[in-house]
């Protein structure tokens, strides 16, 4: 047997050295790597997303039955129902972010990354949104341009069409129709401006709804009020109908206005239809791209997302 000199037993002794390192990595790795533990990590992250996925749609649905509810309460728990669902797509975010924290893929937390930053923008769009649809002011205006607007317009005619009957015949017959006529004419042609203006969008076109209506409301109190100049019309109880109920009109035609040009039915729509849905596809493919990316994480023995391609 020839003995080792000094030099060969150093490098024996390193060799065996590294072999029970090596050892211990690789045992450490097998560990870390179990496929069990493996499968269920995948499992957790791949819940997550679902859930994600499934409380955005909720969250979505759940917003336009906000914007398109017709009374305050139905947009109010409707809108809740909205928040709510919003908030399970955070919770599930976080416990996500948390498990990529210690595995996961680079692609997979850059997906998680651009998912993060889409949902921040869908929370402001969704807050803004939902402040808006459960105020219904439009719908509200509505209400009132054809529920106590109308009414009122409609008793001044009434009223007004009594006056000129009870003046068949007489001296004043001529010029009294045609004031009466005249005030009807314009009232209608009033009215039939406020339902575009509620419709409208836009502040300009608006100003011009108004300045049309500005033109038939001097037209219509200057007819009233040469009438009133009649000496035989001062104590007519039916043109003071009209007088009073035309005033009743002006009042709630300055609410109308008011409640139009806040417009928050008009701009949820518009923000539900043009904002709001690009972001939300945005998010909801992201999340398919990262749960595909998750499945597509090979584990040793283990075949888990796409199906192998039959020989």
């Amino acid at each position: 047997m020839i003995k080792p000199n000094r030099e060969n037993a150093i490098w024996m002794a390193a060799g065996v050295v590294i072999l029970i390192l090596l050892f211990l990595v690789v045992f450490h790795f097998y560990q870390k790597q179990n496929p069990a533990e493996q499968l269920a990590f995948k499992a957790s992250r791949v819940d997550l997303v679902s859930r994600m996925q499934l409380a955005l749609a909720s969250a979505s649905e759940a917003e336009k039955s906000a914007v398109l509810a017709i009374t305050d309460r139905d947009s109010q728990t409707f809108a809740g129902q909205a928040r709510t669902a919003t908030t399970e797509v955070e919770q599930a975010r976080r416990e996500l972010g948390e498990l990529l924290k210690t595995g996961g893929t680079q692609g997979e937390k850059e997906l998680f990354n651009q998912f993060s930053e889409l949902f921040a923008k869908f929370q402001r769009i969704d807050n803004d949104l939902l402040d808006l649809a459960v105020k219904n002011t439009n719908i509200k205006a509505y209400s009132l341009a054809f529920g106590p607007a109308a009414a009122a317009l409609s008793e001044m005619n009434d009223a007004l069409s009594r006056l000129t009957a009870s003046n068949t015949g007489s001296p004043e017959e001529k010029q009294v129709m045609l004031l009466a006529y005249g005030a009807e004419i314009s009232d209608l042609c009033l009215q039939t401006l406020i339902p575009p203006h509620i419709a409208e969008e836009g502040d300009q076109k608006m100003d011009e709804l108004e300045a049309l209506m500005s033109k038939e409301d001097k037209q219509i109190r200057k007819n009233l009020d040469e009438l009133t100049a009649l000496p035989k019309l001062r104590q007519n109880a039916d043109l003071a109908t009209a007088v009073s109920n035309y005033v009743r009109f002006s009042k709630i035609k300055t609410r109308i206005l008011a409640l139009s040009r806040e417009n928050t039915n008009v701009k949820s729509l518009s923000i539900s239809l043009n904002q709001k849905r690009k972001v939300m596809l945005l998010c909801q493919d992201t999340l398919n791209e990262l749960q595909q990316a998750i499945l597509e994480e090979p584990i040793a023995g283990v075949t888990y997302g796409r199906p192998a391609r039959p020989r």
